[in-house]
């Protein structure tokens, strides 16, 4: 859970927590049981997304690792492929083999 929604969470329950105690006992300045509720639905409501957004981030990770590994990989080949080119060939020729940039 990422912290500004774990801060936010606690501070919503506190303030919901506090407004039922309060409209108990003395029907507190416009908030009624159904806006009070309402409230904690939007909550629930938000712990649920935070979940699965949890759980797409867990599932997300390694694919993310294996994808850098890759892009790791393929960096490593195109900069060596580049050098082994520009060592060959004359500065003129190196754009036939798709290597734009210039000494």
């Amino acid at each position: 859970m990422s912290k500004t929604i774990e801060i936010q969470i606690e501070k919503s329950r506190n303030l919901i927590e506090g407004l039922r105690r309060h409209v108990k006992e003395q029907g507190e300045r416009g908030f009624t049981p159904d806006e009070i509720n309402g409230m904690e639905q939007s909550l629930q409501q938000l712990e649920q997304a935070n979940a699965e957004v949890d759980r797409l981030r867990e599932e997300l990770s390694p694919k993310v690792k294996r994808m850098n590994d890759i892009l790791t990989q393929v960096k490593t080949a195109y900069a060596d492929s580049k050098k082994t080119l520009k060592g060959y060939y004359p500065q003129e020729r190196w754009l036939d083999y798709g290597i734009p940039d210039k000494r």
